[in-house]
């Protein structure tokens, strides 16, 4: 079942309210969307972020892109930071779906977050090109 991060089951969901107690720190999460090799900023790309936590994928962010391409500042649940430097940081794995129907765009990524850090995903998309009527000349 899919469910939206303010829906009210979630506080009766024994698997969520265990997964932010796992997860207490908070990860950043910016989007990118743009063509022509980040030269053109893409409006309206519909982002999902979500993750499969017991029986239930549940929804944390669903969005558009900016006039400049952009979402900012998405929070999403992360381990606490480690306090050794040393140690590899414990992080929570999300799958983002990006979604832009005026070039039949829809993929999905899976991104690692880590507490107090900001991850930068960049969409590149690569717009339909019409070859009717071109003979090539």
């Amino acid at each position: 079942m899919i469910i939206d991060i303010n829906d009210e089951k979630l506080e009766s969901d024994i698997s969520f309210q265990k997964y932010l107690e796992d997860n207490p720190g908070t990860g950043y999460l910016k989007v990118r969307a743009s063509s022509a090799s980040e030269a053109m900023p893409i409006e309206g790309v519909e982002v999902i972020v979500s993750k499969k936590i017991g029986d239930n994928t549940i929804v944390f962010y669903d969005g558009k892109t900016d006039a400049s391409g952009m979402i900012n500042g998405i929070k999403l649940p992360t381990p606490k930071r480690i306090a050794n430097n040393l140690e590899v940081p414990n992080f929570s794995t999300y799958n983002l779906r990006a979604v832009y129907p005026d070039d039949s765009y829809d993929q999905n990524y899976e991104i690692s977050l880590c507490c107090s850090i900001t991850i930068v995903q960049y969409i590149n998309i690569t717009p339909k090109v019409n070859m009717e009527g071109n003979n090539g000349s």
